[in-house]
């Protein structure tokens, strides 16, 4: 990539009027999707260089069209074309991977933005982003408590109190209270004291990653715009000044998930001394302390919740305001209560032995209850929400004003994913604990183990995995079906061509395992529920038995018995064969172009969205790339008041879209957009109706001087954006074909490929419709929109 210099970008605010030999410029502003590209590939030039930008995300054009605004008669025949890359925004070395283990954090942060479309309810929504952000702060402590449990109950308590166990990992000796030469750290307290160390480091690496982030991502400021109300915004609220800027919001929520994890630290340190303080023939002293201490970490856990409750996304301007010094040193205060805690806990108890488990149970369950009320309480607002969505055309055919088939699940997929998210933190905890302890113990069982609903929720995983199996075949089945028809359809549209059973039947496969997108809210609808029930019963059994399935079993008949102690031992090696695949696909996706492209489009979604919920997930790429997409249309319109097309392909059409909307009105009705292999409703418009729903869509294609959308039926991943009314068919170009060719042609003598997701640009197609959007954009066209347009020149198909 040649980088030999940087070149200035005209059009800064406040620069002249537009250059006389500017004003008839073109420009072609190319955004690439999932997976990523070079600039090379995009604009098909070795030669490249970078106008404006960093290594980060960066602008870049030919080396011929440097300097094209000079020289406008040399780009008649075509746009000058230029490349916004962003791919190294979502991708990078392979210790990106590690973010695959915020992954829960990041899936209870989708849930915020999957709420159903509403207006002038905004109590409710309000009540919406509350209770979801409540889900995210139990995630934080799930996670926190479930370090607890392996560095103070499995290691510092259980294994280093129990000789058997030390003398099979000597690295614990120095914690044995056995021996003659029972060392300072030997006590109870002074190992909880010790191991509390461990959750603390997490947490604080938790805060660092963060805040790290925070400055790279949060802190890129959008163009400045006039403060707006909600009435000025009814499309979407992608438009409105501050919603790519929530760096208030994320800073607030930081300090009280930090704080939310030291106190967890703290209360699970200071916890089993306050207890044994308590017992007869305790000190009143330290007993005293003990019922302080409790106090404080309630008082702490109170003043959380305060800051999580009180204030959530401030979107109708761009909010460069401070919060109080109560919440900035928060975070401070509770690592001072932890420090406190670990005093109280190392102080001298001769007469105090570690015996059984710590009290995890509780704790666990409590979390678990929690999580399962959110959830419930989320289905109830999610459902008054969707019954109070406002009256248009969700798709084509709902002709009777009501909320149409395609929103996700009728709008329970934000609780539905929030479930999710809770079992991922739940499977996480449950699995790290339990192979811990299995590495500790081994089958000797010599301690008593993690707490027993961890071991009932890794039990539920073996009968999750059935309901998966049949789903799949289910699926698997519709989809055979749905191959058999596309055989038929794929005859019918290459009629005359020598037929080959083998190519048709490939294209119709290709087809028909497109078509499963459509089918995940099902997936997802099925899961959930089937996670939530397995997820009671895991916490009746555990709270009812005090057991493990395999010991609550005892007496029960055999076929019983053996199920529990099977689910037991496969739920538990499945968790942790869960987590090195886990990982091991994270790294793979990284640095395989292929792997990236199969899962990325989940990443790369759930990595759109702000930081709305939990501080703790990856950060928000789009905070930098409509930000940067915004100031170089603006710029360069203001500069040259020439024209420009908008073209994004995949997730690239998201953010062409959401740049657009963050654009000023008199400039936004100068851009055309041109999107292909488009999620913006197949994916976005189903699963967050509130922002990319029928309204939003409609509103940008009023807004926009021209859009035109292509797809094809053999992309798993774009398709039509389905506007209601005359708006469909003037978006929508009908089908492309793919393959070009069925068979060998003069055109195609070699056999062409099934595309599918890629490579639009070699569809004649685009050429055709990239030129009529220009055409619509001559400054001698009174109207860009008029009937006869919007049904002849737009809506034509060369395909």
């Amino acid at each position: 990539m040649e980088r030999a210099r940087e070149h200035a970008v005209d059009g800064e605010p406040g620069s002249p009027a537009p250059r006389p030999e500017a004003a008839g410029s073109a420009l072609e502003l190319l955004v690439h999707g999932v997976g990523g590209t070079t600039p090379e590939e995009m604009l098909n030039d070795p030669r490249t260089v970078r106008i404006t930008g960093d290594a980060t995300a960066a602008v870049f054009r030919r080396a011929d069209d440097t300097d094209a605004e000079e020289r406008p008669g040399d780009h008649r025949g075509g746009p000058v074309r230029e490349a916004y890359v962003w791919c190294n925004l979502t991708s990078g070395n392979g210790a990106r991977a590690l973010w695959l283990l915020l992954l829960p954090f990041m899936v209870v942060n989708l849930a915020h933005w999957m709420r159903p479309a509403s207006h002038g309810h905004g109590r409710t929504v309000r009540l919406y982003g509350l209770l979801v952000r409540l889900a995210g702060l139990t995630l934080t402590v799930l996670l926190v408590a479930a370090a607890c449990e392996v560095a103070l109950d499995l290691a510092a308590w259980q294994c280093a109190g129990t000789r058997a166990c030390v003398r099979n990992h000597s690295w614990l000796g120095f914690l044995s209270p056995d021996g003659p030469d029972a060392g300072w750290w030997s006590l109870p307290g002074r190992r909880l004291a010790l191991a509390g160390l461990v959750p603390a480091a997490l947490t604080t690496l938790l805060w660092y990653l963060s805040h790290r982030t925070w400055s790279a991502y949060e802190s890129q400021q959008p163009m400045a715009r006039a403060a707006e109300t909600d009435e000025e915004t009814d499309g979407t609220g992608l438009g409105r000044p501050g919603f790519w800027y929530g760096r208030r919001l994320v800073a607030r929520l930081r300090a009280a998930h930090t704080a939310a994890g030291f106190l967890t630290v703290a209360a699970a340190v200071g916890a089993p001394a306050a207890r044994h303080d308590r017992a007869p023939g305790g000190s009143a002293v330290l007993e005293t302390l003990g019922v302080l201490l409790n106090a404080t970490l309630v008082a702490g856990g109170v003043v959380v919740l305060w800051v999580v409750c009180r204030r959530g996304r401030s979107e109708n301007r761009i909010d460069h305001g401070r919060d109080l010094a109560l919440v900035r040193r928060l975070p401070l205060g509770a690592v001072a209560l932890l420090a406190l805690a670990l005093v109280y806990a190392g102080w001298s108890r001769p007469h105090w032995h570690s015996a059984g488990r710590l009290p995890g149970d509780a704790t666990f369950g409590g979390l678990t209850l929690v999580q399962g009320l959110l959830v419930i309480a989320l289905c109830v607002v999610a459902r008054i929400l969707y019954g109070t969505t406002p009256q248009v055309l969700e798709a084509p055919g709902t002709a009777d004003g009501t909320p149409g088939p395609r929103t996700a699940m009728r709008g329970f997929a934000g609780p539905a994913v929030a479930m999710l998210g809770c079992a991922l933190g739940g499977v996480m905890s449950g699995g790290v604990s339990q192979r811990v302890a299995d590495w500790l113990d081994g089958t000797r069982h010599s301690i008593p183990g993690p707490p027993v609903l961890l071991t009932w929720q890794a039990s539920v995983i073996p009968p999750l995995l059935l309901v998966l199996l049949a789903l799949t075949g289910w699926l698997a089945r519709r989809t055979w079906q749905l191959r058999r028809q596309e055989m038929t359809a794929v005859d019918r549209e290459y009629a005359g061509e020598p037929k080959d059973s083998a190519r048709t039947r490939r294209i119709a496969s290709t087809r028909a395992m497109a078509a499963l997108t459509d089918r995940a809210p099902l997936i997802v609808g099925v899961l959930s529920s089937v996670t939530l029930l397995l997820g009671a019963c895991a916490l009746a059994g555990a709270l009812a038995t005090g057991d493990a399935p395999s010991e609550a079993a005892r007496g029960a008949n055999g076929f019983v018995h053996g199920a529990a102690e099977t689910a037991q031992a496969l739920g538990s090696w499945l968790i942790g064969l869960g987590f090195i695949l886990f990982v091991t696909w994270g790294r793979r996706a990284y640095k395989d172009p292929a792997a990236r492209r199969t899962i990325g489009i989940l990443w790369d979604v759930g990595t759109f969205w702000p930081r709305a919920a939990h501080p703790f997930a990856p950060p928000c790429y789009a905070e930098r790339a409509v930000p940067d997409l915004t100031w170089r249309m603006a710029t360069w319109t203001r500069a040259t008041g020439g024209r420009l097309v908008l073209s994004g392909h995949s997730q690239g059409s998201v953010l062409a879209a959401a740049a657009a909307w963050q654009l000023k009105p008199s400039v936004r009705g100068k851009v055309a957009l041109l999107t292909y292999g488009s999620p913006l409703e197949r994916l976005y418009g189903r699963w967050f109706p509130a922002h990319f729903g029928p309204a939003a869509l409609a509103s940008l294609h009023r807004e926009v001087a021209c859009w035109r959308n292509l797809y094809r039926r053999t992309d798993p991943i774009g398709g039509p954006v389905r506007l209601p009314g005359d708006c469909g068919p003037e978006v929508d170009h009908e089908p492309l074909k793919d393959p070009l060719a069925y068979g060998r042609t003069d055109r195609q003598p070699l056999p062409a490929p099934v595309l599918g997701h890629s490579d639009y640009q070699a569809d004649p197609v685009f050429a055709v419709e990239r030129e009529l959007l220009l055409e619509r954009l001559l400054p001698e066209v009174p109207d860009q929109r008029p009937r006869e347009d919007a049904q002849g020149s737009s809506g034509r198909s060369s395909a």
